[in-house]
């Protein structure tokens, strides 16, 4: 496989198992969508399927949110309900990352969602998710920060707590074991 962004057959079946196990399961999320049309889409699209993979591999549990009907493409977000496990501990992006010069964390959020071909949620498509479900009530997720704002060494990151959606400003150099990020890929 090498450096080829493609899942084997195996995988590919595997992954489709679980996530129309998951559409099927959480119906509440894509209201007049359809599996089928769901799946010839990824199958059509290998890169995007090995983003997926890459999102269900570190915890993410992606699902169908949305569709586009501008583009004709179905969006999918991390759905677990923490900030995904294995994308947790690590700073808003490498310049943060280089900026540190002890205790460094392992990674960046924005590296990680680069090299996994997917994009950190907006404030809006944070907030969009909440209304789908409640999720980072004990994590908290990086989420895009305005060119402004990082400008000035801070980054956003958003969680719910008290039933409500929280934004809040930290540096971007910091890292917490309950922060992580969640991502988003059209497909």
């Amino acid at each position: 496989m090498g450096n080829r962004k493609e899942l084997t057959p195996a995988q590919r079946k595997e992954l489709l198992e679980a996530l129309q196990k998951r559409f099927e399961k959480n119906l509440n999320r894509h209201k007049g969508i359809e599996w089928n049309k769901v799946q010839a889409k990824l199958e059509a699209a290998p890169e995007k399927l090995w983003s997926l993979n890459e999102m269900e591999r570190t915890g993410g549990e992606p699902d169908v949110i949305d569709y586009d009907k501008k583009t004709g493409e179905y969006i999918f977000y991390d759905c677990s309900p923490e900030t995904p496990k294995d994308r947790r501990s690590i700073c808003y992006d490498n310049e943060a990352l280089e900026a540190r010069k002890t205790h460094k964390p392992v990674d960046s959020a924005m590296n990680m969602a680069s090299v996994m071909g997917i994009a950190l949620l907006t404030e809006e498509q944070y907030r969009s998710l909440q209304r789908i479900g409640n999720f980072d009530t004990k994590t908290s997720s990086w989420i895009q920060t305005p060119t402004a704002i990082r400008k000035l060494g801070g980054a956003l990151f958003c969680d719910r707590r008290y039933d409500t959606v929280f934004v809040y400003h930290n540096g971007a150099d910091s890292y917490y074991a309950a922060r992580g990020f969640r991502g988003m890929l059209k497909v």
